[in-house]
């Protein structure tokens, strides 16, 4: 079963996107902060991370930069999910190393579609 990180200040984002990923037979951890996450990552990498952007402690740039940095085996794809939604934005997390971006508010389909791109549906 492939397992995803769901990586959101917002309980209820969280709640909605672990929902979403157990009916397309995910295996789901949460992570309320950047910090919190990349804990998670070094503890078990999960195959892929829904990351949103702007959080307290460490935001989702600065997880992403980290997460790339480290000298794990497996790297996780990592799907941004936020509400930021400029050009610069978008260009800004894919040089960092985001695999795909997906906008807030999403629904299955959208998730499922991006997923597909990275390779995990």
């Amino acid at each position: 079963m492939k397992s995803c990180l769901v990586v959101d200040d917002s309980k209820v984002i969280r709640k909605v996107a672990r929902h979403i990923l157990e009916g397309l037979s995910f295996n789901v951890r949460e992570a309320a902060d950047g910090r919190e996450a990349l804990d998670a990552c070094l503890e078990s990498a999960p195959d892929v991370v829904l990351l949103d952007w702007n959080m307290p402690v460490m935001s989702g740039m600065d997880f992403l930069r980290a997460l790339r940095e480290t000298q794990m085996e497996n790297k996780p794809k990592v799907v941004f999910c936020t509400t930021e939604n400029g050009m610069a934005h978008i260009r800004a997390a894919i040089e960092a190393g985001a695999d795909e971006y997906v906008m807030k508010p999403f629904d299955r389909e959208t998730l499922q579609s991006k997923l597909q791109i990275v390779g995990m549906a």
